[in-house]
């Protein structure tokens, strides 16, 4: 499979216009090298500034993508995302953020209307990428409705994309990541965290329609053992984040734990922008949660779905039953 598979049609408006990306960034020289990259791609500007002007005033044009970097978040960022939340998601524009793993949890909680793009850590050609995946996904849904095969499929192939855009990469020092690295993924996902709800008074409860689940003891042991793998062979081949995000969550479940995004990220064992993909699709097919703090707005969590808790204690008790060899 050659690059050329993955080059992006510039998206266009029924004007026959190039798609207009707006930008905000506080970093002066951040916001000019992506309104370069953008319209070096073919893309055209539609407003670019700090973030402050969102707080600040009318936006003057939101665009068809509004990309907003804030690798870094304070009390004014959180609100200026939070009101850009809910303007996008009134407008059918599509949101993107580039952040870092430590603002994670807050870019998180903060974004729960516009169904954005989180990406952690992002180089230039991850942002580049990540609009022409976002406006690709929208041309296509426009379409038909994804099958979850569909779904399964475009994220494989997403991650064949980031494998060769990570090679890539690494030829060449970003200086713009956050914190003078490199960045960790080809760093881009649609999320949509607004799947069914859980009350939190529930979380940890045994299951009662069938077989309990196990000890989280022996859970966090399965998972101390994949991991182990890594020490002697290639952690690549064994790479599996659905599983281990079911493994750490089931152990959570089990231990009454809360669970954040940023922390899943990391049992994930994969770069975190992979591992919000995944979470992404776990969500769509209704096998994670996302769990809003009912006592700080500014937090949300990620949990097993009752039937995924129902599922995971049933696959504890089969895989423990004994195999009848008998004739």
């Amino acid at each position: 499979m050659g690059l050329a598979d993955f080059v992006y049609d510039v998206a266009r408006d029924p004007a026959g216009l190039p798609a207009s990306i707006a930008v905000f960034a506080d970093r002066p020289a951040m916001r000019g090298q992506i309104a370069e990259d953008l319209i070096g791609a073919g893309f055209r500007a539609a407003d670019i500034g700090p973030i402050a002007d969102l707080l600040d005033g009318n936006i003057k044009v939101l665009g068809d993508v509004v990309l907003i970097d804030c690798p870094e978040v304070d009390a004014q960022t959180l609100a200026a995302l939070a009101r850009l939340d809910m303007r996008v998601a009134r407008s059918g524009s599509q949101l993107i953020v580039s952040t870092s793993l430590d603002a994670l949890d807050d870019v998180f909680a903060a974004l729960d209307q516009s169904d954005p793009q989180l990406l952690v850590n992002p180089s230039r050609a991850d942002r580049i990428v990540a609009v022409g995946r976002v406006l690709s996904h929208v041309s296509n849904a426009r379409l038909r409705e994804m099958t979850e095969e569909d779904r399964l499929t475009l994220l494989r192939l997403s991650e064949q994309v980031d494998t060769i855009a990570n090679k890539l990469e690494g030829l060449s020092q970003e200086p713009w990541d956050s914190g003078g690295k490199q960045s960790q993924s080809l760093s881009d996902v649609k999320r949509d965290f607004r799947g069914a709800e859980s009350n939190e008074n529930d979380w940890g409860k045994p299951n009662c329609a069938g077989p309990p689940l196990p000890d989280p003891r022996l859970v966090r042991q399965i998972i101390a053992n994949r991991q182990a793998r890594a020490r002697f062979f290639d952690a690549e081949l064994f790479s599996d984040p659905a599983w281990d995000m079911l493994l750490d969550l089931t152990a959570a479940h089990a231990e009454h734990r809360r669970v954040s995004v940023t922390s899943l990220c990391i049992a994930a064992g994969v770069p975190a922008t992979t591992a919000l993909r995944w979470v992404r699709q776990m969500v769509d097919s209704g096998i994670f949660v996302r769990i809003a703090d009912s006592t700080d707005k500014r937090r949300a969590f990620v949990a097993l779905s009752e039937g995924t808790v129902d599922a995971m204690a049933g696959y504890f008790a089969a895989i423990e039953t004994p195999l009848n060899l008998a004739a």
